[in-house]
């Protein structure tokens, strides 16, 4: 079930890239040719730049394609390398804990007072808030899978990590 929502949240970031494309290339072509522009382009960006980077998080995290010192990790022996991909899932938890707080806590905020942006669209606060916390959620949702999977795995005495040449 996490993988579809996970898929379903790379489709929506897929969409928020080009999207961006769209309002950007647009906004360049109505300035250059009619010396005009799209109405609150800049906030537009602003959002689907939030949708792009936080929605494939936890995509991101399942796959362990975060950026990692591999130059470092793979001349660790296998258990130390091990035990650092689960520490580094478990510190992922709690810093992500804040994030989500905080999230919540605007989004609910602009749900509430229902907050816009100042501009010709008037545009609403709320579902760049949303997205924000929707991503970071499901994001710690995937860690805490990962660090139960990989400490069961380590209890199982199978390794986590690939072979690699550093070993």
């Amino acid at each position: 079930m996490l993988s579809r929502i996970e898929r379903l949240l790379v489709d929506l970031s897929i969409c928020a890239v080009l999207g961006l494309g769209f309002v950007i290339t647009l906004n360049v072509v109505l300035r250059a040719l009619f010396n005009s522009g799209l109405p609150d382009s800049t906030v537009i960006v602003a959002e689907l730049m939030v949708a792009a980077v936080v929605l494939p998080l936890a995509a991101t995290t399942a796959q362990r394609a975060h950026i990692a010192v591999e130059f470092v990790a793979n001349r660790l022996p296998r258990r130390v390398s091990d035990g650092l991909i689960v520490f580094g899932s478990v510190f992922g938890l709690f810093a992500l804990s804040p994030l989500i707080w905080a999230g919540a806590r605007e989004a609910i905020g602009a749900i509430e007072k229902g907050s816009f942006f100042f501009g010709e669209l008037m545009l609403p606060k709320w579902p760049g808030r949303v997205i924000f916390l929707v991503g970071m959620a499901v994001c710690w949702l995937r860690l805490l899978s990962m660090v139960v999977t990989d400490i069961a795995t380590l209890r199982r005495g199978e390794p986590l990590s690939q072979p690699t040449g550093g070993h």
